[in-house]
């Protein structure tokens, strides 16, 4: 039994169209009510427009990717209860609607982080990297935080310093934006592109956090759990969590999605299987990619939706994406365990036991370059990913079929 092979569409302003994705044999769509600002009820209304919509092409809303968690909620300031009654409400809007899987995420003020968007591959293709100690720079002397140096090594910050003194003012400023507004504009990023001061605003974010740490944050994700799954599983709905990306601190923020670890505390904050996991191997594998199959074996009955894409691991902390099967992931072995508790699943008779899956960013390739894509969705780079991803799950499933597991 395949995944279920589904797609990130942005709504009506995506270069593709869902005839098109259609077309491309994609099964589900994985997108948001991204006009709607974040902290506001989703309209029973304007999720049925976008639902009928995909049906009237032959497939199924499979995923809402994402409901954004409002940093009120993270940091549970006054308007936390408020906004907690509206998340709530969005779920029941999205439950009577027939929408039964919904991604989040509890990454403080920054969601996922690179600091170059197109990095060049010896083949010609370009992906996304993350160079620590580039980010160190743009954290310590562009972005200025107060203390920034304190929180990493000796070494990185060194080098950061060697970085700062080669990159010219037009160079500093573009990473700034890119790092700031550009990776988080079309996935609800707290600060808008059109903000005069953008810089100051991001860093009135983080100081929010101030006197929130590991442990708190952790305790605030536990009471919005209490709170909003219970709901979820009344309307249908099982939540899933997206990892840190990077799955370690930066910014001086806490981090609490990034290992085993972590994703075991997660499932054991409510006993519902409506508390579940977006399991991501792209933010998984940068600091425990030997780790993937064991959190499979874990906390794989929660896993509620799979990203699958592949890194390069290289000195420093640094990593630049790489495809969908060759890298640090062994693709093989977390698919053949993410498989197998599909199996284990259907055989409990279990509703939800096929998993929807979608290729996670990508390589741009050939006609992508004259495409217009947010940062790491190229069209080609994916398809070609969702073919190799799919060519080794029939090898796979056949394998398993052919052993009788």
């Amino acid at each position: 039994m395949a995944f279920e092979k589904t797609w990130r569409w942005f709504g009506p302003k995506d270069a593709l169209s869902l005839a098109e994705l259609r077309q491309m044999g994609i099964e589900g769509v994985v997108t948001a009510l991204h006009h709607i600002p974040n902290g506001e009820v989703w309209p029973v209304a304007e999720i049925m427009k976008v639902k009928r919509d995909i049906e009237a092409h032959g497939m199924r809303w499979s995923v809402v990717e994402s409901l954004p968690v409002s940093e009120g909620i993270k940091t549970q300031s006054p308007d936390s209860p408020r906004l907690i009654k509206n998340y709530q409400q969005s779920l029941r809007n999205l439950g009577q609607c027939g929408i039964d899987t919904v991604v989040y995420n509890f990454m403080p003020v920054l969601d996922w982080v690179r600091t170059d968007l197109h990095y060049l591959l010896p083949s010609g293709g370009e992906v996304m990297y993350f160079d620590f100690p580039t980010f160190v720079a743009f954290d310590a002397y562009i972005l200025k935080r107060p203390g920034a140096e304190k929180d990493y090594p000796t070494e990185i910050v060194e080098k950061a310093k060697e970085r700062m003194q080669s990159m010219t003012e037009e160079e500093a400023e573009k990473l700034a934006y890119n790092i700031i507004v550009v990776t988080q504009g079309f996935i609800d990023g707290v600060v808008d592109g059109s903000t005069p001061d953008y810089k100051k605003v991001f860093l009135s974010f983080i100081d929010t956090y101030r006197e929130i740490g590991r442990d708190k944050l952790r305790q605030h994700l536990s009471d919005f759990i209490q709170a909003v799954v219970p709901v979820a599983e009344e309307a249908g709905i099982n939540m899933a969590i997206h990892p840190d990306d990077p799955p370690f601190p930066v910014l001086g923020l806490p981090r609490i999605v990034s290992t085993k670890e972590d994703l075991e505390w997660i499932v054991a904050q409510h006993p519902s299987t409506a508390n579940g996991i977006n399991f991501c191997t792209g933010s998984l594998s940068i600091r425990s990619s030997e780790q993937l199959t064991a959190m499979v074996q874990s906390v794989g009955h929660r896993i509620h939706f799979l990203h699958l894409r592949n890194n390069v691991l290289l000195p420093d902390g640094c990593f630049h994406e790489y495809g969908h099967i060759h890298g640090v992931v062994d693709m093989y072995a977390v698919m053949k365990a993410l498989l197998q508790e599909q199996r284990r699943r259907k055989q409990a008779g279990r509703k939800d036991h096929r998993m929807p899956v979608r290729p996670d960013h990508g390589i741009k390739l050939l006609d992508d370059f004259k495409r217009q894509a947010n940062p790491g969705y190229p069209l080609v780079g994916r398809l070609k990913g969702l073919a190799e991803l799919a060519g080794m799950e029939m090898a796979i499933e056949r394998q398993l079929d052919e052993s009788g597991h």
